[in-house]
């Protein structure tokens, strides 16, 4: 349960640095044109993405693990974020990377709003990890007492 926590948190932390300063703060650097800066956030949310599925492996893996002494309790939130993970890996970025490429290849491309639902599926990850992480921190703080 402890390891479920702190890969939890650090979760946190990824989602929170990449998603939330990283992907607009590359763009005020001198010298960052647009091109450039699509071409390192299409590295940067590749990277995490691959993180956020060795965590939500790694944290599911944890929760399976002791069932041998008692039975699965799993998390609606934890799912939630499964879910979001799923959705943002087989779908959203996807389609996120192929409207970088465009843009990078000047191509004009229509407005649409798949960067807001990615941004508020970010959101609402970060809600769900901090529900299920406080709740594992729960139940290891009432176990100990």
């Amino acid at each position: 349960m402890k390891k479920t926590i702190i890969i939890t948190f650090i979760w946190i932390g990824f989602v929170g640095a990449i998603s939330f300063m990283e992907s607009w703060l590359k763009f005020q650097a001198p010298g960052i044109t647009t091109k450039l800066g699509l071409g390192i956030g299409r590295l940067v949310f590749k990277a995490l993405n691959i993180m956020e599925i060795v965590f939500s492996i790694t944290i599911i893996a944890s929760l399976v693990m002791p069932l041998r002494k008692q039975k699965l309790q799993f998390s609606y939130t934890f799912l939630i974020v499964i879910f979001i993970v799923i959705l943002q890996t087989f779908w959203l970025l996807p389609i996120l990377n192929e409207q970088a490429e465009l843009i990078i290849q000047d191509i004009e491309i229509k407005k649409g709003n798949f960067h807001f639902v990615f941004v508020l599926l970010e959101v609402i990850k970060i809600i769900c990890l901090f529900f299920f992480g406080f709740n594992q921190l729960k139940k290891l703080t009432y176990k100990v007492e």
